[in-house]
């Protein structure tokens, strides 16, 4: 059984979306980032960030419970221990390393800034806003390219796939026209028709909420970072 530590964001949607595919019995407990929960002390011992994803394998290595957190590395751990969506060819599984770390070193910190700048923002940056977003569709003509080769990121379904969808699925958020990058739009709305993943990203979705936070909400998500 895995205890999973959660709120809908696209970081969030990722673990959900890869346990439903491999199959794993799991437990939800919500992390309300918007009410602080993330700032919890008891929370924080299991992950010191303070963010969110967060796993706890009750049958961890040797048997034991074990914790991880960052959600690419919830994502490497889980394929590792069911042997899924993890080549076991080197030269394979590189390709998806390397994909699943473009997404944690790229997509999700350029795609998040965007939406901050463009969405969360109390003030109007024109060159922040153009900065990221400028970025953003950088990122989206590097996988236009690479899925006008390659059916999913590296090469078969994999977790980078897994790790990238919940940013793209969000496109409208960034100001994205979709239909400007063909070969991504496929790759979408191919990985969005599976079971596993729609299953994934409903988890919670009743709560989620992106963009126009309230008060409490703004200061728990960006200002109370600055004292933790």
């Amino acid at each position: 059984m895995i205890d999973l530590y959660y709120w809908p964001t696209p970081n969030g949607h990722k673990i959900p979306i890869m346990l439903e595919e491999c199959g794993l019995p799991y437990t939800v407990h919500p992390v309300n980032m918007l009410k602080g929960e993330q700032f919890d002390p008891a929370y924080l011992k299991l992950n010191p960030n303070n963010k969110i994803p967060t796993i706890v394998d009750r049958d961890g290595p040797g048997g034991k419970p074990y914790t991880v957190f960052e959600s690419g590395a919830i994502l490497m751990y889980l394929a590792e221990k069911t042997g899924k969506f993890w080549p076991q060819d080197m030269a394979a599984r590189y390709q998806v390393i390397q994909w699943t770390v473009f997404q944690v070193a790229n997509v999700g910190p350029m795609f998040g800034q965007c939406g901050h700048f463009l969405r969360y923002a109390p003030e109007k940056f024109p060159y922040a806003i153009d900065r990221y977003q400028s970025e953003t569709k950088r990122l989206y003509r590097v996988m236009d390219k690479r899925l006008a080769e390659v059916e999913y990121l590296a090469g078969a379904y994999s977790i980078a796939d897994i790790a990238t969808y919940p940013w793209v699925k969000i496109n409208w958020f960034h100001e994205i026209d979709i239909d400007a990058y063909p070969n991504v739009r496929r790759w979408r709305d191919a990985v969005g028709a599976r079971p596993a993943v729609m299953k994934g990203c409903a988890l919670l979705d009743d709560v989620m909420k992106l963009g126009n936070p309230d008060q409490e909400a703004f200061d728990n998500l960006f200002t109370r970072q600055k004292t933790v």
